[in-house]
């Protein structure tokens, strides 16, 4: 029986596959395309993890706007153990001579953007935040490849919006008069009230 047998171990330790997992997680909401290429097994793995992110910034959003802003710092908290949380330790001059501390890693900029943007973008989702397709066989060792990404992204909404205006388009263009027994039928129709009526 495959009882808590719940997730795949993917050839790596315990923290290895979670550090990879904040890895992928950190890049695909950091991403300006709000897609990442990876392999299937890792795609499939990743979704649940992200989701769980993009629920806890939907629920302290929910959380502020009711006012009570000391759930959603605990929501936020909670939500900055899903990245790597950055350059915290380091002291304010690094290296030799005195220079400047790096900026904060990814893990934080990931952080902001799920509780500015994905937050409000989500706000009204309730869950299904990702999708996943499938890409085919990588070349060199044969690994299925798939595509995850952010569904209601900023590419995908100018498609439907372009598409909607290619439709509103062409119906709102009016039928032009043709030639032919079509048009001689309209006309006698057109015709036909006003002779009625003298």
């Amino acid at each position: 029986m495959r009882h808590l047998k719940a997730h795949r171990k993917l050839g790596r330790t315990s923290e290895h596959r979670h550090s990879m997992l904040r890895n992928l997680a950190t890049s695909l909401i950091n991403s300006r395309e709000e897609r990442l290429v990876t392999t299937l097994p890792k795609a499939k793995e990743l979704r649940p993890f992200v989701e769980r992110a993009i629920t806890l910034s939907r629920r302290a959003r929910s959380l502020a706007d009711d006012g009570s802003n000391a759930g959603a710092l605990h929501l936020r908290r909670q939500a900055a153990g899903f990245f790597h949380a950055g350059n915290t330790t380091v002291s304010e001059t690094t290296g030799k001579r005195g220079q400047l501390r790096p900026e904060r890693t990814a893990g934080v900029a990931a952080l902001r953007r799920l509780f500015t943007d994905l937050g409000d973008r989500y706000k009204d989702r309730p869950g299904g935040y990702t999708r996943i397709l499938k890409l085919g066989h990588r070349e060199g060792d044969g690994a299925e490849l798939a595509i995850i990404e952010l569904v209601d992204n900023p590419r995908e909404v100018e498609q439907i919006e372009a598409a909607k205006k290619r439709a509103k388009g062409t119906a709102s263009k009016k039928k032009k008069p043709g030639r032919g027994k079509e048009a001689k039928q309209e006309a006698a129709d057109e015709a036909q009230p006003e002779t009625q009526e003298d």
